[in-house]
């Protein structure tokens, strides 16, 4: 059956923790048309019922702002071996778009995102668990390089947003799901024995010829 052949790798960690610098090493280190990517921030919920201000309101860094009953749907529907039609989200409008991303199910399926393992349901669909860790501090100076721009922020727009949304939120969400990991990353430790296991786990997903 395909499932046997799909394994499921759930990437977390907090906002500018390097969690996108993994993903790419697994993908690079994978054959090509080897992986599916499933990012969480794909998954936020359809807000179209909401109102402008209702949906700007919206606490993105709290795991109510997330579909996991579709995440999970979808997962499993490619680990079944299932395509699946994966929604878009525009940050801009803070809604779902019509547009989706088709996916085709691959032999490695990654899910990415600041909450990744923080939902039983699927965390019971991974085969390999990845928590990045990071140092606060680094994490901060990369949210203040990407916001100020990428999204038009000033330097004390996003220090206040992390203080008052994302430090709050990771030390009450995200950092405890640390303890479902079955391997911690610290981001930038290119000779930790975390790497070490990764990179054996990747190598044993290719079939030997």
């Amino acid at each position: 059956m395909f499932e046997d052949k799909t394994t499921i790798i759930g990437i977390a960690g907090g906002t500018g923790s390097g969690k996108t610098t993994v993903v790419k090493k697994i993908v690079e280190a994978l054959p090509p048309h080897y992986v599916a990517v499933v990012p969480l921030d794909s998954y936020y919920n359809d807000t179209s019922h909401m109102t402008d201000e209702e949906r700007h309101a919206i606490n993105f860094d709290h795991p109510d702002a997330f579909d996991w009953k579709l995440l999970h749907k979808q997962v499993n529907d490619l680990r079944e071996g299932r395509a699946i039609e994966q929604p878009t989200y525009s940050y801009l409008q803070c809604n779902r778009l019509s547009e989706t991303i088709h996916v085709e199910p691959k032999p490695v399926i990654i899910i990415e995102g600041i909450m990744t393992l923080l939902n039983k349901k699927l965390r019971d669909l991974m085969d390999l668990k990845i928590f990045v860790d990071c140092d606060p501090d680094e994490r901060l100076i990369r949210n203040i390089q990407r916001d100020t721009i990428d999204r038009g922020r000033t330097v004390s727009m996003v220090v206040e947003r992390y203080l008052e949304v994302l430090k709050p939120m990771h030390e009450q969400f995200i950092e405890p799901t640390k303890r479902f990991a079955d391997i911690i990353i610290p981001q930038g430790g290119e000779n930790t024995r975390g790497i070490s296991i990764l990179r054996n786990y990747i190598e044993g997903l290719v079939p030997k010829e």
